[in-house]
């Protein structure tokens, strides 16, 4: 049973003056919108962020070489040379990135690991194709004592090259990758030189490095001598690695592809065709990994729901949640004028004891003591000073002349036996009630 039918007491209307919905709310539904429009685009932003999390930014940019690096000895120039001549290039922080079926592009530091990029390797030959980087050079960025105008030269990232390293770990490698590497040293009257693809020219530095040669390797790039500076390993003719693997391409000499080598016109033409060479040709996409050189990613749920094939799913969600918000906010619009709320613990006072009047199914109990406070509350609307029927009605035939008396009113409600007649009783002695009231 509501509040209205058992006739919580009318407020004063002296004491309690009209308002309308827009002069009774502190903000306007602009300004209401605009919270939440702003709420909304930080939250949005805050997911983002930690989503992306921390991708390197400066810190992968320092003097290494790998392809997020613009020193001498990085590829940040061979990235941007791929993606400027058509083809879709991505630089991998996640180890799934090793996993793709396009051209991989890894660039192994000099210490590491022969049996961790020999399985990489392995599991690669059925794969996909693999560009393997060899490193050549120490390099170290500009030292903290040197003096301030050539700190001020270097940018971030820049190196100064010192000397050049041969690599190692390649004897380890398991078969058919084994391979040794050496360096050539040119008396400074020579030029190092290079042909391949039907293209020449002549390296930035008089020191070569090159793989000493084998059966089982193709050369793609020589020197003037012979010496192979790029090649395709092919294995034992007839073995199935022969047969059916993966073309796994090497380069010895790094000046030919990094960006100190992609100055020279020919040399980025070269390394272009190379590139090719190693993968599908013109419609070849590229994969540049970055996390045999320390920088791994690490995926979390969020990160992942911002992922294809989740991003969907995600995107769903919070058009869902932006029309709900929608809804609810066009759903109570303004406020509403009333009378001032009645305390909390009466209010609680009220929906206990009507509760348990309904669970007592004592409803024919509150007919007569209600049809006697509406007899007051008209009486004192109508300014009577006796709450009579009769005099009740005189004075409301002249207020209201087409309104049923007040009387018969009361009486259907006296006389109402079951809940929902005295429930429509009572809503009529307070209707008369809301009419007579300002």
């Amino acid at each position: 049973m509501s509040r209205a039918a058992f006739g919580a007491p009318a407020a004063d209307p002296a004491a309690a003056p009209a308002a309308t919905g827009r002069e009774a709310s502190p903000f306007g539904k602009g300004t209401v919108l605009a919270v939440l429009v702003v709420g909304l685009i930080a939250f949005l932003a805050m997911l983002w962020f930690i989503s992306a999390g921390d991708t390197g930014g400066d810190r992968e940019n320092d003097g290494g070489a790998h392809a997020a690096s613009v020193g001498l000895n990085g590829y940040a120039g061979l990235v941007r040379l791929l993606d400027g001549a058509g083809h879709r290039v991505e630089v991998s922080r996640s180890p799934g990135g090793l996993e793709t079926g396009d051209l991989l592009v890894i660039s192994p530091s000099p210490y590491a690991d022969p049996a961790e990029i020999g399985a990489l390797l392995e599991a690669r030959q059925y794969q996909g194709p693999t560009l393997v980087l060899l490193p050549k050079w120490r390099a170290n960025t500009v030292p903290d004592r040197a003096p301030e105008e050539i700190r001020e030269r270097f940018k971030q990232g820049w190196v100064r090259l010192g000397l050049a390293i041969e690599t190692t770990w390649t004897d380890d490698l398991p078969a058919p990758y084994t391979f040794e590497t050496a360096l050539e040293r040119l008396e400074p009257d020579d030029s190092a030189a290079w042909e391949a693809f039907g293209m020449a020219g002549n390296l930035p530095a008089r020191t070569i490095k090159h793989a000493l040669d084998r059966d089982t390797l193709e050369p793609l790039v020589s020197d003037s001598d012979g010496l192979m500076l790029a090649f395709n390993v092919l294995g034992e003719e007839g073995s199935d690695f022969y047969e059916r693997a993966h073309w796994t391409v090497i380069v010895a000499e790094p000046d030919l592809v990094n960006n100190w080598g992609l100055a020279d016109p020919a040399r980025a033409a070269a390394a272009l065709a190379l590139v090719r060479e190693a993968g599908y040709g013109e419609d070849t996409r590229v994969v540049f990994d970055l996390t045999l050189n320390g920088f791994s990613g690490a995926q979390n749920l969020l990160s992942l729901a911002f992922r294809p094939p989740f991003l969907a799913a995600t995107l769903c969600l919070i058009l869902a949640l932006m029309i709900v918000g929608w809804r609810a906010f066009m759903r109570f619009g303004a406020v509403a004028a009333s009378a001032p709320e009645t305390g909390f613990g009466k209010a609680r006072l009220v929906r206990n004891g009507a509760g348990l009047i309904l669970r007592a199914k004592r409803m024919r109990l509150l007919a007569e003591p209600y049809a006697a406070l509406a007899q007051r509350r008209i009486a004192r609307a109508l300014g009577l000073k006796r709450a009579d029927e009769a005099a009740i009605d005189a004075a409301l035939g002249q207020r209201l002349p087409d309104e049923t008396p007040f009387s018969a009113r009361a009486e259907a409600l006296r006389e109402a036996e079951r809940p929902d007649d005295i429930v429509r009783a009572a809503k009529a002695l307070d209707e008369l009630a809301r009419k007579l009231t300002p």
